[in-house]
């Protein structure tokens, strides 16, 4: 058996096989430039490393719903060109092998639940706090969503009593999480990338206050038994306060289980949630 992994991106595509064992046997990096070029260099991958199934999670807006007449494409993105791209389609038609396709926070919360942090629990929710902030959330091996993928980044946030910036997110400025507190946040508040600047620094601060209200109304709406946090900027120097915040924040209301359970990082090396995801959503379509 093998499984292919596509982790779509605005910046890059980590494409990849593994065995059954979910052991890396083919990875390459390619630059996310037009559509069709980025599709046909995944396309000659996977001819140079034929699978048996492929799974994919992509950035977003994206159509994942299998009965939609638009399922595998990406939406209405910010991202030059991508807008309205029909992803599985070529790729299906080139390879002749089974596709899954959800989006990369929803691949990676799928790869901590089956081979991560979440291997013990029924109920998952993983959060990415990078370049954006997304959430993806798994109940009994399924997907939790309706009528499309969740967009728990783009919830609205209270801002912290004080702080007077202006935001980031182009749709909702300083009222939503990935305003506030992701990757272009930080550098947009200090002129420097977060991964330049020392852990001590204010900011970090601000990052676990809002980081600790995404958490807190997570468990509020879902009560998982797990939640994992991944991406670049969260680190475990900021982990306790998140959780002191999250205690202040709930205030006694709901009977909070140990927040060192509860609330993690991602157990898997090198920001590789979504790979292994995709890898299991693959085999998942084999196996029926």
């Amino acid at each position: 058996m093998r499984l292919g992994s596509i982790e779509a991106g605005g910046t890059k595509f980590i494409v990849a096989v593994a065995d059954e064992n979910y052991r890396i046997l083919a990875r390459r990096r390619i630059p996310t430039t037009t559509p069709a070029e980025t599709l046909a260099a995944c396309i000659s991958f996977f001819q140079e490393n034929p699978v048996n199934a492929l799974g994919i999670g992509s950035f977003g807006p994206a159509e994942i719903k299998r009965d939609s007449p638009h399922f595998g494409t990406i939406l209405n993105t910010p991202k030059p060109n991508w807008a309205q791209v029909d992803v599985v389609g070529p790729l299906k038609q080139a390879l002749q092998v089974p596709a899954a396709f959800t989006t990369d926070v929803n691949a990676s919360a799928y790869g901590e639940y089956m081979l991560g942090a979440g291997k013990k629990v029924n109920s998952l929710i993983y959060f990415t706090v990078g370049t954006g902030i997304g959430g993806g959330a798994i109940q009994d091996g399924h997907f939790i969503g309706g009528r499309s993928h969740t967009e728990m980044g783009h919830a609205f946030v209270k801002p912290y009593s004080g702080d007077d910036f202006k935001g980031v997110c182009p749709y909702h400025g300083n009222q939503c999480f990935e305003g506030m507190a992701s990757g272009p946040a930080i550098e947009a508040r200090t002129g420097q990338r977060g991964e330049d600047l020392e852990r001590s620094a204010d900011v970090f601060k601000l990052i676990s206050y809002y980081t600790a209200q995404l958490v807190l109304a997570a468990y509020l709406n879902f009560t998982p038994e797990k939640i994992v946090l991944g991406g670049s900027v969260i680190s475990q120097t900021e982990l306790p306060q998140i959780r002191k915040v999250v205690r202040e924040l709930n205030n006694g209301y709901v009977d909070l289980p140990d927040l060192d359970q509860l609330l993690v990082l991602t157990s898997i090396p090198d920001n590789g949630a979504a790979t292994m995801g995709n890898f299991a959503l693959a085999r998942r379509l084999l196996e029926g």
